[in-house]
């Protein structure tokens, strides 16, 4: 219950805003050589001010979407561990609704280690899926792509 009046709280404040930036959040996306067969995917965001971008993990009282990373399938490539998330993170509290979240200001990195099975160029895609909200709104979730080579 306590859900579903959050979300509504939410969604309110998304139909009330009417000048909502395009995208609060710009991104960027690269990778770093390692080693002969290890890559970091770099996934940078940079927020602007009074926003906030969530962490894939939240509390159990959150309402809000955690950023949620997805890498497609490629036979030559395996996931090394979870995306680790460097930044500030902030905890926020709102007593009067009894929910919490874990949010980042001004810039977040997210970065994936990956580990080649062969030496073979190919490519390393994907999405990020984020949400973003300010002290009034919240935005609905965004979805960016990005695609890599990896030589």
């Amino acid at each position: 219950m306590k859900r579903i009046i959050g979300t509504l709280i939410i969604l309110s404040f998304c139909n009330m805003s009417k000048a909502q930036p395009a995208d609060p959040v710009k991104w960027t996306f690269s990778t770093k050589k390692i080693d002969a067969k290890t890559y970091e995917v770099h996934m940078s965001a940079n927020i602007q001010v009074n926003w906030h971008l969530y962490s894939q993990t939240q509390p159990a009282d959150a309402i809000i979407n955690p950023t949620t990373i997805v890498f497609n399938p490629n036979p030559l490539v395996s996931l090394d561990g979870k995306a680790k998330e460097i930044g500030k993170m902030e905890v926020y509290t709102d007593k009067r609704l009894k929910i919490s979240a874990h949010q980042y200001s001004d810039q977040l990195e997210f970065v994936q280690k990956i580990k080649m099975k062969t030496a073979a160029k190919t490519n390393i895609s994907g999405s990020v899926e984020y949400q973003t909200c300010d002290d009034k709104k919240c935005l609905p979730s965004k979805k960016v792509t990005f695609n890599l080579a990896l030589k």
